[in-house]
């Protein structure tokens, strides 16, 4: 069985992915497993274009089958704000909040333009130096007014999903994994490691 780095260190995200992977035939590992290493910086202006730099990126640093995702909250009427900056919109070290907070601001000043919104989620997987699967995920709904449940992590309190009529932080976390773009993107993932698993993927040596 191979060893696959999940390039993560958030634990919400590595809690959902293993939920996700469960039962795929590799032995996954966090960052938090192996010694510290620097973050490289996130230059791309795309989603598919971060999670390809982290993949290549971690890999290489590490030696190990890596996968890497992007992903962002992304707002219509703020012209697609926070988007690839999600995770450090306003600054790194910003909260939850804080950041909650300025979208409200940035939205009060388009009273008339509806808040519908987005999860995005890139994948990307890097064996051997090469980019060896990619895709994306993606989960429509809506910001609500104020933030509302205690569940989940990130912008999960703003974003309202039409079909639960709740956001995806007053659900459980099977259920967010259910309908979520990180979920729809570990799930492509995991069917195509399964689809692989008679393959030379899985091999130690090629």
């Amino acid at each position: 069985m191979r060893t696959l780095l999940v390039a993560t260190t958030n634990p919400g995200k590595l809690r959902e992915i293993r939920h996700v992977m469960s039962g795929v035939p590799v032995q996954l590992v966090g960052l938090g497993d192996l010694p510290p290493l620097e973050e490289p910086e996130e230059t791309g202006a795309t989603f598919e274009h971060n999670a390809r730099l982290k993949a290549h990126y971690y890999s290489d640093r590490s030696g190990l089958w890596t996968v890497a995702e992007d992903s962002g909250l992304v707002i219509d009427a703020l012209g697609g704000d926070p988007g690839v900056k999600s995770a450090r919109f306003l600054h790194p070290d910003a909260t939850y909040p804080q950041r909650f907070a300025e979208i409200y601001r940035r939205l009060s000043e388009h009273p008339d333009l509806r808040r519908t919104a987005r999860f995005v989620a890139a994948l990307a997987s890097v064996d051997r130096g090469q980019v060896v699967y990619e895709t994306r995920g993606i989960v429509e709904g809506e910001i609500t007014d104020a933030p509302r449940g205690s569940g989940g992590f990130g912008y999960d309190p703003i974003f309202l999903y039409l079909p639960y009529g709740r956001t995806l932080a007053e659900v459980s976390d099977a259920d967010k994994v259910a309908v979520a773009h990180r979920g729809i993107a570990f799930r492509n993932f995991a069917r195509w490691i399964r689809e692989q698993s008679s393959t030379d993927v899985f091999s130690e040596e090629r």
